[in-house]
Formats: C-alpha cells, sequence, structure tokens
C-alpha cells in the first residue's frame, strides 16, 4: 500500500498532478490539483484504488480530506471518482456539515448529486461523520440566485464552497459570493 508521495511536481491539469518521486513520475488524481505550484515539492497523502482498468492514486494534501474520502467509499455505489467527484464540488467541511445535519437539499443542489445518491449518503455517513456545526441554511438559495443570474452550477458551487463561514445571512452570503465569482 501507497500511503503518501513526495516529490517534485512536474505537471498540474484539471484533474490530477504528476508527481516526480525518485525518478518515477506518479499521476495523481485529485480533487484540487490547482493548489500545487510546479516545480516545487509536495507531500500528498494517498490513497490506492486497484480496478479492472489498473492502479490508481489519489492524493490528498490534509489527513481530513483522505480520511472523509474513505469514509464516502464506504458508502455503497459510490467509488474512488465519484468520492473525488464530490470534492470536487463543495469543500469538505460543508460537505461534512450537510451530512451531519442530513441537508438533502444541500447535496442535490451544491454538491450536485442525484437525490438517491444523496440519501444514501446521508444514510451511511450521517451517524459517521462527528459532531458539526449547523451551516447557513441560505446556501441553497444563494445558489439558486448565481445560477438565476446566469452562472453556470459549477461556478455557482465553487462560489458558494468559498464563502468564509464568518459571513451570515442569505444577503451577505450572496454578496460575498458575487465579489469571489468577480475575482476568480
Amino acid at each position: 500500500m501507497i500511503h503518501q508521495v513526495r516529490g517534485k511536481v512536474v505537471s498540474v491539469d484539471l484533474l490530477g498532478a504528476v508527481v516526480d518521486v525518485s525518478g518515477f513520475g506518479v499521476y495523481l488524481h485529485m480533487a484540487e490539483p490547482e493548489t500545487l505550484l510546479l516545480e516545487s515539492e509536495a507531500t500528498l497523502l494517498t490513497h490506492l484504488a486497484v480496478n479492472q482498468n489498473g492502479i490508481e492514486l489519489y492524493g490528498f494534501m490534509e489527513r481530513e480530506d483522505l480520511a472523509f474520502f474513505t469514509q464516502l467509499l464506504d458508502v455503497p455505489g459510490v467509488g474512488p471518482k465519484t468520492a473525488l467527484g464530490i470534492l470536487r464540488k463543495a469543500p469538505r467541511p460543508a460537505l461534512m456539515r450537510a451530512i451531519g445535519t442530513r441537508d438533502l437539499d444541500y447535496l442535490t443542489k451544491i454538491a450536485g448529486l442525484g437525490k438517491k445518491a444523496a440519501e444514501k449518503i446521508l444514510i451511511e455517513l450521517s451517524e459517521k461523520v462527528g459532531d458539526v456545526e449547523a451551516h447557513d441554511d441560505s446556501d441553497g438559495e444563494v445558489f439558486e440566485t448565481l445560477v438565476a443570474l446566469g452562472y453556470t452550477e459549477r461556478e455557482a458551487r465553487n462560489s458558494v464552497g468559498k464563502i468564509p463561514k464568518t459571513v451570515v445571512g442569505k444577503e451577505a452570503r450572496l454578496k460575498s459570493a458575487l465579489s469571489d465569482t468577480h475575482t476568480t
């Protein structure tokens, strides 16, 4: 089992990065590969997945992201690519809060899951994510407003995910999301 890799970041694309590990270019699927800097030294925690097409490595900067990823893998029907896709669409703390508070609306709108998949995740993980503070219920409305204003669902999810949790109230959260979409 490969638990971590360390080496120089050789390339980064939308879905992952190549890290030079002792002369081997190792590709790691990642939720946020854009956080890596080219030519910099990186240490990534990994999950090794073996399937009929071969072996794939999934890389994580934080131990908590890896732990949540493996929790998602415990849900029947959720494989590594699906779990990573969920982490790409919404930040882990927000996903954990939504699961802990059984917020089906957040998982279907913000995380982009189908209703059945979201329900399955809630059933399997709501007791396992631990104590979480409630998230701002206005995020669903902020998401819908951004989409109504012409943002793609992906842009709206990214913007909602970047709103600091210190910002409360629908109007303040919408303003924060709108200011984020103009800076990205």
